[in-house]
This record gives C-alpha cells, sequence and structure tokens, in this order.
C-alpha cells in the first residue's frame, strides 16, 4: 500500500511539472539571476530556484510615491535591503533572513553554529512548490511581490492619515519596470490602498483619497564577491559605522565591530602616485531634472572628483546622465533623482549595501524639487527693490538659488560615498559641503551682495574623509598607521567634526556644531545678520514683487526675510551652557570636553537678548500698509506668517513667534540643568540665576515711548514668563531649576501686585494662579512659526 502511494505521488509530480512546462508555454519568460514567468491571463508571476541556501540580496523600495513630505513616502524611496536564502521545508520553499548582527568568524563550525541558533532569523515569506524538476523549483510569488512591504498603510496610520489596507483586486504588476539581468532582477507593482482618509495631507495629493495607489520596487541582487576590503572605522572619521557582534572575538577585546561604509575601489596600478580606477564610481543623475537645474546638479555633484584625485585617482568619481531606457531603482545604477512633493521637504542621500560587509552596492539621492524655489525667495526678499525697473530681473536670486543647488548635490551624494554631516564645518571656513550651509549674505557699501552665499567645490574636511575611506597606502605601511596619520594631519590643520547628535538645536550643546549657521563666532555673526536684516527690512516695498502679482505673495516673500536671523539664534542660544568636545581617542592630543568660556557665554546672552528686544524685532510700522488681508485664492500656508488677528495682518504674533522661538532655545530644560551644573563648577561662569536676571533687566523692564513698540514688547515678556513658569513645574530638570524659577516668580509676582499697568497686574495674577496649581501648568503655545528650513535634512538626510 505504501509502494502505491509512493507511485501515485510520484505521477501527480510529475504530471505537474509537465502541466506546468505546458501552460508556461503561453507565459513571458525573463531570464537573469533567477529566470521568472509572467501569465498575464492570471496576472500572476513564477519564479524558477535552482540553488538551495544560496544568499542573495532583497530590496523593496517605492518606484511612484503619494507627494506629500509630511507623509514621507516618495518616489523613489529605499526600503530595507536584506540578505535571504531559500531553503526547502516540506512542500514550501521558505525565504530565511539570516540574523547578520551577531556573528562568530572562526573556523570552529560548532562555534558558529552555537552563535547562530542563540538569535532569531526570520523566515519572510513561504512559497508553495508548483513543481519540481533535477532540483529545480518553481514557485509562485505573486503574494509575496503583492504586499505592503515598504509599510504603505502603517505610515499613513502613523501620519493620521486615516485606516487603509492593500486592495489587491485594484493591484496589479507594471511590466514596463519588471525586468531581468544577469546579476539581478527587478519587479515592480502597483498597489492601491483603500480606505478612509482623515488627514488633510492625503487629501492634498490623492485624487480620491479613498484609493490611493503606489508603485512598489522588488529587487533579486547578487550579492557582490569576496574580493572588497573592509576598513576599520574611528570616531573621528566622518563615516559612518557599520557594526556587527562576533562572539568570537577574545575575552580581552569588544565584540562590537565597526567599519566603515564605502563603495569598493581600487586602483588599475597600486604603485602609481595617479591612476584610474579598476572600476570607477560612477553616478547618474535622473534625465527628467529640468534645466537649469540640471547643470548645476552635474557641476556639484563632480565637485567630489576632487577629493579622489587628491589621494591618487583619476577621475574615480564620475557623474553621468542616466540613460532614458534605464530604471533608477535598478541597481546596477547609483541616481541622484529628481522628486516632487506638494510642498518644500527634505532631500536625502540613502544607499543599498551589503549587509553583510558595509560595502555600498547602489548610492541612490532624492532630491526635492522645490528647494531651489526656498533660496530663490530669500534673495527676492532680501534685494532692494528686485523688480523696480523690470519684472524679468531675476538672474541674481536665480544664481544664488543655483549655487544652493550646487552645494546640495555635493552634500547629498556625500552621504551615499559613506559620509556623515560634519556641522562644525561652517565655523572653519566651509570646510565642508557635509554641513548644512546658511547663505552668507554680505553688506558691502549698504548693498546686499549675494556673491558669497555658498561656496564652491569641494572642502578640506571632506578630502579628509575620503582620504579615510578610500586612500590606498605605499607597500610596507600598515594601514591603521596610515589612516591615522591622515586623522592627525587634519587635525593640524584645524579640522573640526562634529555630527547630528551633537548638532541639533534641542537635546545636544556643542559650541560648534549648529545647522545652517555661518562664522567661527556665533554671536558677532547674528549681530551682523541682525544689521543685515534691518537693512532689507528697510528696504523691503512693493518692488520686491513683479507687477501684476497679488500683495498677498509679498506678504510670504517677507517671511524668511522676517525670521532671517532664525537658525543663527539656534547656534547662539547653544553657546549657553555650551560645551566644547571632540569624538577623541586615547593619544590623539585632542581637546576631550570643556565649557565655553564664561566671557563668551556673557557675549552670546547680550547678543540673543536683541532678539527679545521690540526696536528689533517689530516689523516697522510703515511697512503694515504692505499686508492687506489675504485675496481670493492667496490663501495662507505652512510657510506664511500665524496670528491671532483672524483675517488682517497680526503684527504682535510676529515677534511672539520670533521671541518664543529664542525662548525655547534659552530656556530649555536641559540647558537650565546644565546651568546649574556649570555654575558650581565654575564660579565665575554663567548660572541659570545669572539668565534670568539678565532677562529681567534687559527684556522685561525695557520700556520703549512708541506706543506700538511697547505693545511687541509686553508681547514678548509673557512668553518670558510663560517660559518661566515652565522650568519651575517642569519635572525632568535638577530641582535646583525649580528653585531658582520659583523664586524668580515669587519676585515678580511682589513687584508687578503694586504696579498701575495693567499687564504686569496681569502677570501678577497668572503667576498667583501658577503657584496655586502647577501641576496644571502649561505653556501657552505662540504661533507656530512658519516652515523655512533653507536645506532638508537627510538620512539621513
Amino acid at each position: 500500500m505504501k509502494y502505491t502511494l509512493l507511485v501515485i505521488g510520484f505521477f501527480f509530480c510529475h504530471t505537474g511539472f509537465g502541466q506546468f512546462a505546458e501552460k508556461s508555454k503561453d507565459y513571458t519568460k525573463y531570464e537573469g539571476l533567477f529566470s521568472f514567468y509572467y501569465d498575464a491571463e492570471s496576472d500572476k508571476a513564477y519564479l524558477e530556484v535552482k540553488e538551495l541556501e544560496k544568499e542573495f540580496l532583497y530590496v523593496y523600495s517605492l518606484s511612484s510615491g503619494i507627494g506629500s513630505n509630511d507623509i514621507g513616502l516618495d518616489r523613489g524611496q529605499l526600503g530595507n535591503e536584506q540578505v535571504v536564502y531559500f531553503k526547502k521545508a516540506g512542500n514550501k520553499l521558505l525565504l530565511i533572513q539570516p540574523n547578520l548582527k551577531y556573528r562568530a568568524l572562526t573556523e570552529n563550525a560548532l562555534e558558529k553554529k552555537s552563535v547562530e541558533q542563540a538569535f532569531a532569523k526570520s523566515i519572510l515569506f513561504g512559497f508553495p512548490i508548483v513543481e519540481e524538476k533535477n532540483g529545480t523549483f518553481i514557485i509562485e510569488i505573486t503574494d509575496f511581490l503583492m504586499q505592503d512591504a515598504h509599510g504603505v498603510s502603517e505610515r499613513l496610520k502613523r501620519t493620521n492619515q486615516g485606516s487603509y489596507s492593500l486592495d489587491k483586486s485594484k493591484s496589479a504588476f507594471d511590466l514596463s519596470r519588471t525586468k531581468a539581468f544577469p546579476k539581478n532582477i527587478e519587479f515592480d507593482l502597483m498597489l492601491t490602498f483603500k480606505g478612509e482618509p482623515k488627514g488633510g495631507n492625503i487629501r492634498s495629493v490623492a485624487p480620491n483619497a479613498e484609493l490611493v495607489t503606489v508603485s512598489q520596487h522588488h529587487s533579486f541582487i547578487e550579492l557582490p564577491d569576496n574580493g572588497y576590503t573592509m576598513r576599520e572605522f574611528d570616531p573621528r572619521s566622518g563615516s559612518y559605522p557599520f557594526t556587527y557582534y562576533d562572539y568570537a572575538t577574545p575575552v580581552e577585546k569588544s565584540l562590537l565591530k565597526r567599519f566603515v561604509t564605502r563603495h569598493r575601489l581600487e586602483k588599475k596600478d597600486p604603485n602609481a602616485a595617479v591612476s584610474e580606477a579598476k572600476a570607477p564610481i560612477v553616478y547618474y543623475l535622473d534625465n527628467g531634472t529640468p534645466e537649469p537645474v540640471r547643470s548645476a546638479l552635474l557641476e556639484g555633484g563632480r565637485w567630489w572628483n576632487q577629493a579622489f584625485e587628491a589621494i591618487g585617482y583619476k577621475d574615480a568619481f564620475q557623474l553621468k546622465m542616466l540613460p532614458d531606457d534605464a530604471d533608477p531603482l535598478d541597481v546596477r545604477y547609483n541616481v541622484i533623482q529628481w522628486v516632487h512633493r506638494s510642498t518644500r521637504g527634505w532631500s536625502y542621500g540613502s544607499s543599498i549595501t551589503d549587509p553583510r560587509t558595509g560595502e555600498i552596492i547602489k548610492g541612490h539621492v532624492s532630491l526635492g524639487s522645490l528647494r531651489i524655489r526656498q533660496d530663490f525667495l530669500i534673495a527676492q526678499a532680501l534685494m532692494n527693490k528686485p523688480f523696480a525697473q523690470s519684472d524679468d530681473n531675476t538672474n541674481p536670486m536665480l544664481q544664488m538659488a543655483l549655487a544652493r543647488i550646487r552645494q546640495l548635490s555635493a552634500h547629498e551624494i556625500g552621504h551615499t560615498l559613506g559620509f556623515a554631516h560634519n556641522f562644525a564645518a561652517s565655523t572653519n571656513n566651509r570646510a565642508s559641503v557635509m554641513d548644512y550651509p546658511h547663505p552668507y549674505i554680505a553688506l558691502t557699501n549698504g548693498v546686499i551682495d549675494f556673491s558669497q552665499a555658498y561656496a564652491t567645490g569641494i572642502g578640506d574636511w571632506d578630502k579628509t574623509t575620503v582620504a579615510y575611506s578610500y586612500a590606498d597606502f605605499p607597500q610596507g605601511t600598515p594601514e591603521k598607521e596610515g589612516l591615522n596619520s591622515i586623522l592627525e594631519n587634519a587635525q593640524q590643520q584645524g579640522l573640526r567634526y562634529i555630527s547630528d547628535q551633537d548638532s541639533r538645536p534641542m537635546g545636544s550643546a556643542h559650541i560648534l556644531g549648529h545647522l545652517w549657521d555661518n562664522g567661527s563666532s556665533a554671536s558677532e555673526e547674528l549681530d551682523r545678520m541682525l544689521g543685515l536684516r534691518a537693512k532689507a527690512i528697510d528696504n523691503f516695498g512693493m518692488d520686491n514683487i513683479r507687477k501684476g502679482e497679488a500683495n498677498s505673495e509679498l506678504e510670504d516673500v517677507f517671511v524668511p526675510l522676517y525670521f532671517f536671523h532664525r537658525y543663527q539664534t539656534e547656534a547662539v542660544a547653544k553657546s549657553i551652557g555650551g560645551l566644547n568636545y571632540n569624538y577623541a581617542v586615547k593619544g590623539d592630543g585632542q581637546l576631550v570636553v570643556a565649557p565655553l568660556e564664561a566671557k563668551e557665554q556673557k557675549k552670546s546672552l547680550k547678543s540673543l537678548f536683541k532678539t527679545l528686544d521690540a526696536e528689533v524685532i517689530a516689523i516697522p510700522s510703515a511697512k503694515l500698509s504692505l499686508f492687506p488681508p489675504r485675496a481670493i485664492g492667496f490663501n495662507r500656508t505652512r510657510e506664511s506668517f500665524n496670528g491671532k488677528t483672524g483675517v488682517s495682518f497680526d503684527a504682535l504674533s510676529a515677534p511672539e513667534t520670533a521671541a518664543d522661538m529664542t525662548l525655547g532655545f534659552l530656556l530649555h530644560p536641559e540647558r537650565a540643568s546644565r546651568l546649574i551644573q556649570q555654575k558650581s563648577l565654575v564660579p565665575d561662569q554663567i548660572g541659570l540665576k545669572d539668565v534670568m536676571e539678565g532677562l529681567e533687566a534687559e527684556v522685561l523692564m525695557k520700556t520703549h515711548k512708541d506706543a506700538y513698540r511697547m505693545q511687541v514688547q509686553k508681547t514678548i515678556n509673557y512668553r518670558v514668563l510663560f517660559h518661566i513658569m515652565n522650568l519651575a513645574a517642569h519635572k525632568e530638570v535638577h530641582p535646583q531649576v525649580n528653585a531658582i524659577a520659583n523664586d524668580f516668580l515669587r519676585d515678580l509676582k511682589t513687584t508687578y501686585m503694586s504696579s498701575s499697568d495693567a499687564d504686569l497686574k496681569e502677570m501678577a495674577r497668572r503667576i498667583s494662579v501658577f503657584m496655586e496649581d502647577p501641576e496644571e501648568f502649561e505653556v501657552i503655545a505662540a504661533p507656530k512659526i512658519p516652515d523655512g528650513s533653507p536645506i532638508g535634512m537627510d538620512c539621513a538626510n
């Protein structure tokens, strides 16, 4: 009986194979890394698997997106890369992702297995075997490909846009982007998500927000050979670390291994001082990019070749136009993609890397197409009567915007070459394209000058990072010795490197790591910018827009000018309680950590108080007649002023927003706690009490003869009060912060209660209410500051 069943089983298997082979004659066959078949009648795909347990790389991505920066699902967005392999289990092939985070690099097979069995792996999918013949398996992969691998529905839910699920009846293969090549195969599918829209962002970009269709891409990629050499990571190098744990490491050494992330690059002639590369690093620009942006991106991106030339490579980095028939998501192409969104959003550089080694297989840059318009707008606001004589006088603004685009191209490509941000570079003679630069606008003989707005060419720090990641060393020179020499040379040149976690305006304290700042002295640059801003505001008028444009647009042009000082203010605020430190290693001779000198902190505090002075931040009353209620068809956007006066322009809310920005940085709870510590260690340093006394003397007691400016000052003063109350009630600060803030409030209450001024009495009343129940206190929100970053954040940014 058992023998009979076995024969019948064999018969069915053999018959099934014959049936598929017969049917597949009508299917479209693609031959590549894996061969696969597409059945148009059923819209199904079948994969041919010839080798089990052979690892390859699986990557999912979006080939078409949603178009909203806030939702964050962009055309060309890469998902996670995963090493996977097929394994047979019963009547299925399992797609297994091994756990590469934990390894045992040893010749001892049992030691390797002990680590492999200690940590979980992931089975990504189980595929029923359609047929098998001579060790070749046919599996249907339609359900695997037609799933929400990229997490679109989860992202829509997380961004409060509604609850969506995949509607397979409205989803299908896109054969125009489904291809096979010897080292990779590419599948593309149109996926429709059905749901109940709740958010305004999805409604603003989808023609029917109940049915949102995007395209998802799947890549199966041959893993690189073992010719790549990993290079040790150093925290001073400016590179991204690639890490894993090696449990075969001797006890006296760290389990965690760190290496740089980089492309493979080798000289044709290793002994030559200058040599071409065996395989140059070639990037391709999206052929949908328009001029003059196209030329600017090509020029800026090619700056990187300067750094490779400096380490002895000829034409090792190249930038070309993407062939018309090439797919930007094809792993064979490093791509710079021009991405459109409904609102201005970030640009970022991402990569597909080999999870085994950190080798970059594909660099993929996404550049937001609306970014150039922000720089154009900044220049338009700053220019003195640009359209007085002609509406065609756009070239000065365009040239500044294109200068920014060149820098942006180099910046994002830098990420895909393996380099992290260096936010100290702007304080160091613009030493790196990996900073976020703010346009440096000069006032030359009373005239606004854009000629130095953005740096040109690769920076000295960029040459250091390229040398560390990609340089070859003479025969006989140990690599570690050569690498250390590169970093020591950079140190001797005075180059500084400070990256993301030490540079964000909230929650960081480094005195040099800032976003969108300029100058070696943050406070001196803020003073200079405030003077420039005042001059530009004085010049501002109807000739900052073209003839026939609505005054409502003039108001929006004014926004980046009014808040021109915002990012330099962040930099100055970080000086208060700020620290100077390096990513030092033992024996390198660098400063480890020290507070900023008291004299510099006091100078910074003085500069910050200017941004809380109505004389500085009140919009001149003569300019208010430029801003009538918004015209029909010209509604406010996220980049417009916000206010409390309904349709009319709110002259008090703009300075309230500006002041709240300063106070949010200056009286940040973490900074307040640092000031307690700082004062205790160095009595001559600024302490929290000094800051509050300064606010009282330089802000709260400030008076103005002009009634309008006095009302602006009172608006500012209320913001001061709210932020001090916040410190008085905050639960995550040192109790000494609460004590100083509460003591300050009690003194203010006593002083203000006896005043005849209605606003001072109101402040006293609010302090009394606060003190009765501080647990219930929440800072009353100021009108939101408009979006306005002059450059996008990455990945990566």
